[in-house]
This record gives C-alpha cells, structure tokens and sequence, in this order.
C-alpha cells in the first residue's frame, strides 16, 4: 500500500489558494480594461461634487507633469477593485468553505453579503450625501480673492479617504451582530455603553475623515444610527438562536420519553 504523503494536502492547498488569487487579478483586470478606455468621463463624473461649487471662473489643476494620464487610470484602478470585490470575496469563499461547517457556512455567507452592500452603501452615501455638502462648505468659505483650483490628485485622495472612511463606517451593523452572535458581548451590554459608543464614534469620525466638521459629524452620526440597527438585529438573531436552541432541547427530551 502506497503511503501518502503529508505534505501533499498542504500543497494542494497553495495551488488551489494561487489559482483563487489569479482568478481575483483576472477579474479586476477585465474590469479595469473595460474602464479604461472611459477613464476621463468617469474622473469627471467623479469631480463633478466639486466642479458644481467651483465659481465660474475656476477649474481643477494638475500640478505634475504625467497626473493628467496617471490620475484617471489610478481612479480607474480603485474603482475596478471596487466593481469586481463581489467577485473577489466569491473566490475567498469557495477556498475556505470546503473547510466550514455547515452552520458556520449558513452564518458567513449572510455576513459576506451584508458587509459588500453595506460598504457599497457607505461609498454611495459618500458620494451623493457627503461629498457636495463639504464641497460646498469649502468653498463658501474661501477667503476673498483664493481661488479655489483643486488638483487632481489631491482631489482623487481626498475623495478615495472619504469613500473607504464611510465604507468602513457602515460595517458597524455586521461587526455589531458578529460580536453577538460569538458570545462575546450582548445586546443589553452594547446598549449600556451608548455613551462610550457616541464619542467613540466621533473620535473615529475625527481620525478617519478630513480635518473638517462637516465630514466628521456625517461620518460620526450614521455610525451611531448603523450601531443602534446592529444592535436591533442582534436581538432579533439572538432571540431565534435562543428559541431554535429551546426547540432542539425539547425535541431531545421528547426523543427520550419515546425511549
């Protein structure tokens, strides 16, 4: 009888883990080769929050020689990780659910969705709420003869800080009901550090966004409201878990009896 070798398990896992990653590449570069050819409409549909509150005689700058070509391909580049991270957290998921249980498979999927679209929702509220309200503060209070004249790669910063900071910002909920359902806190004890929770978050609203009010408060008082909704939720999980944990119970004693 043939021995089997221990290392051949471990090995297989490397090539199957390098096969995912190059699927992952794969498909943020087709994505990005489909933005590129359109990367200068979709910068400037990106500036456009700003461009809307320039006075009539500005206009965005590029300061480095080679920042008009790199700068929309650098967007193009974020945007096809962005677009493609279904598709990437896919990959992640079909190398490590082999090794899960079946429950932990029916709690991680949930929890892999809920965090793309809550991070999706957290760039979209960047963008449409956020975005124009600082802009506008910003140049509102521009000092009497500065021209406000943006470059466009500070621009791309500024705004990829602002998208993941409130990507971020909206896991609340899912890390929320995560720690819950691990036992590791519970709803009772989350809501009796709602003080501690109200100025951590503008502590994190101050770290994560721009040096301004305006971003630090929007950033801060959704992720209080995105607590208290990760907190509702964990009581309604809790309370199923506890009562499906009643049912199996009482399935078991009645097996007994039977017995």
């Amino acid at each position: 009888m043939a021995e089997i070798d221990p290392e051949q398990p471990f090995v297989s896992h490397l090539i199957e883990l390098r096969t995912r990653l190059l699927r992952m590449l794969y498909g943020i570069g087709v994505v990005f080769a489909v933005l590129v050819p359109f990367s200068n409409k979709i910068y400037t549909l990106l500036a456009g929050p700003l461009l809307a509150h320039l006075p009539a005689n500005s206009s965005m700058i590029a300061i480095q020689v080679i920042s008009p070509l790199l700068t929309p391909l650098k967007l193009c580049l974020v945007l096809s990780i962005f677009i493609a991270m279904p598709w990437v957290l896919y990959q992640l998921w079909a190398f490590v659910a082999p090794g899960l249980y079946q429950s932990e498979k029916q709690l991680a999927l949930p929890i892999l969705t809920s965090s793309t679209v809550l991070f999706y929702c957290g760039m979209a509220f960047a963008y449409f709420g956020v975005m124009p309200l600082i802009f506008a503060f910003i140049t509102a209070t521009a000092p009497e003869g500065v021209s406000v004249m943006t470059d466009i790669n500070e621009y791309l910063d500024f705004v990829l800080t602002l998208f993941f900071a409130f990507g971020i910002a909206f896991e609340v909920p899912v890390a929320t009901v995560i720690l819950v359902l691990m036992n590791i806190t519970t709803p009772d004890a989350l809501a009796a550090k709602r003080p501690y929770i109200v100025l951590a978050s503008f502590v994190v609203g101050m770290l994560l966004t721009p040096p301004d009010v305006i971003s630090q408060t929007l950033l801060a008082v959704p992720m209080w409201g995105l607590f208290e909704i990760g907190v509702f939720f964990s009581r309604i999980l809790l309370r199923r878990r506890m009562a499906a944990s009643g049912e199996s119970q009482a399935t078991g004693v009645d097996h007994l009896h039977h017995r």
